[in-house]
């Protein structure tokens, strides 16, 4: 659905990147937010995940940044997960880490399909380098509504290569491009493609469909 509305929302218009779309999707209108918004995330969401056993550790370089912003990782990750629970996070949305104007790692929180690239996004703005979707259909029919459970069980499929990467790309001020050809190319393994889309004119268009078939938590 996300795919189908921003494509029909760009008929007959230049098509941006999906990154440069997101700068200006809150004042743009529902169609760039909501589904705009849900295919960077997603798409960043697959891209961050490996198979359990497979995503590494962080960088020494994130490690050192992570401690001095959050004491440890322990402590990173209690607050990001108190972040994303029910009363901090009412309802659907995201739990990002992003570096911020500044370049320091800050832990914020958007609504629906929102993300910290927006302009007007509500939290702190900065570069995401992990999210976690804490939308209800995310985890329900592993969790039901035991949303503290799927982040503590999360974090095992977390890529922290990926999550690395893209740290010292947001150090340089560049954000994750999160579009459907990075991500064809990097689903392996427990991630397997069904089909991409290329539209008219050969420019990609954001029609990347696939089933993720995670095993977390147990």
């Amino acid at each position: 659905t996300y795919v189908t509305n921003i494509n029909k929302a760009l008929e007959g218009k230049a098509q941006p990147s999906l990154l440069e779309m997101q700068k200006t999707a809150i004042q743009t209108g529902p169609a760039f937010r909501n589904s705009g918004g849900g295919t960077y995330n997603h798409n960043f969401f697959w891209l961050e995940m490996a198979p359990i056993g497979t995503g590494g550790v962080p960088s020494s370089r994130l490690a050192a940044a992570i401690d001095t912003a959050f004491g440890s990782m322990d402590d990173f990750k209690a607050k990001f997960e108190a972040a994303g629970a029910p009363g901090a996070r009412f309802g659907s949305g995201w739990v990002w880490l992003v570096v911020d104007k500044d370049n320091k790692l800050v832990i914020t929180s958007t609504p629906n399909q929102d993300n910290p690239l927006m302009d007007g996004v509500e939290g702190t703005p900065g570069i995401p380098v992990l999210g976690c979707d804490v939308w209800e259909h995310a985890y329900y029919l592993k969790y039901q509504f035991r949303r503290p459970d799927y982040m503590k069980a999360w974090w095992d499929v977390v890529s922290w290569n990926q999550v690395s990467s893209w740290y010292e790309d947001a150090l340089a001020g560049k954000a994750p491009t999160a579009d459907g050809t990075g991500t064809a190319a990097a689903l392996v393994g427990a991630r397997k493609v069904v089909s991409t889309e290329v539209a008219q004119g050969g420019k990609p268009s954001f029609g990347l469909k696939f089933n993720f078939e995670a095993t977390f938590g147990q």
